[in-house]
C-alpha cells in the first residue's frame, strides 16, 4: 500500500487555530504510520496572522519539512512525486481565486494546480463570511474542478467545551475528508 504524501498550505486569512490544530493532528498521526511526507508553505501573510491570533512563532516548531512560497525545486511542485493530498489551512479566498483562475504564483498555488490536474485530492479549509458572488463562482469552480471546499464551521453536537476544542471540530472534518485516521465526534456512535 502506497502511503499518503500531504502537503499542507497555510494562508494568511483569519483562523491560525485552525492550522496549529491541524499540525498538531498530523504530528499524531505521523506515530500511526498513516502517511509518508508531508511538506508545509506558509505564506508571510499567515506567518503574521499566526502571531496576532496566537501570540507566538509555534510554527517554526513542528517537525515537518517547511518549504519557501517561492521555493519552486518542491517536490510537490510536481505530479511526478505523487503528493495525493493537498489541505490548505485556512484557505484566504485570495488564493481560492487564484487557484480557481489557475494562477500559479507561489508554490502554495502551484501545489494546489498539480493536485487539480492530477486529480488527487485537494482540501481548502476557508473561513471568510460573509460571501461575494465572486467567492462564490470561484468555489463554485474549484468543486467543479474536483477540489472539496470545506468552510471552517465548527458544529456543537460534541458540546465543545474551550476554543481548541470548537476548532477541532472542523480539522476532524478536514481529516475524514482526508481520509485519514480519525478520533473525532461520530454523531450517535459509542465510542469505543
Amino acid at each position: 500500500m502506497t502511503k499518503n504524501k500531504i502537503v499542507v498550505g497555510i494562508t494568511g486569512a483569519s483562523g491560525s487555530i485552525y492550522a496549529q490544530l491541524l499540525l498538531e493532528k498530523l504530528v499524531e498521526l505521523k506515530e500511526s504510520r498513516t502517511y509518508g511526507n508531508v511538506g508545509v508553505v506558509m505564506s508571510d501573510n499567515a506567518k503574521a496572522v499566526w502571531k496576532i491570533e496566537l501570540g507566538d512563532t509555534s510554527y517554526d516548531k513542528v517537525a515537518f519539512r517547511f518549504y519557501d512560497k517561492k521555493d519552486f525545486n518542491a517536490p510537490f511542485a510536481s505530479g511526478s512525486a505523487l503528493y495525493n493530498i493537498m489541505i490548505i489551512c485556512p484557505c484566504s479566498m485570495g488564493t481560492l481565486g487564484r487557484i480557481a483562475a489557475g494562477i500559479s504564483d507561489d508554490l502554495i498555488t502551484r501545489a494546489a494546480d498539480v493536485i487539480l490536474k492530477e486529480r488527487r485530492k485537494l482540501i481548502l479549509v476557508t473561513r471568510e463570511t460573509p460571501l461575494s458572488l465572486i467567492h462564490i463562482n470561484n468555489i463554485k469552480a474549484i468543486t467543479e474542478a474536483g477540489g472539496i471546499v470545506c468552510p471552517a464551521s465548527p458544529s456543537f453536537y460534541s458540546r465543545p467545551a474551550t476554543i481548541r476544542e470548537l476548532a477541532a471540530t472542523v480539522i476532524s472534518r478536514v481529516l475524514d475528508l482526508a481520509e485519514l485516521k480519525n478520533s473525532g465526534f461520530r454523531w450517535n456512535e459509542e465510542k469505543k
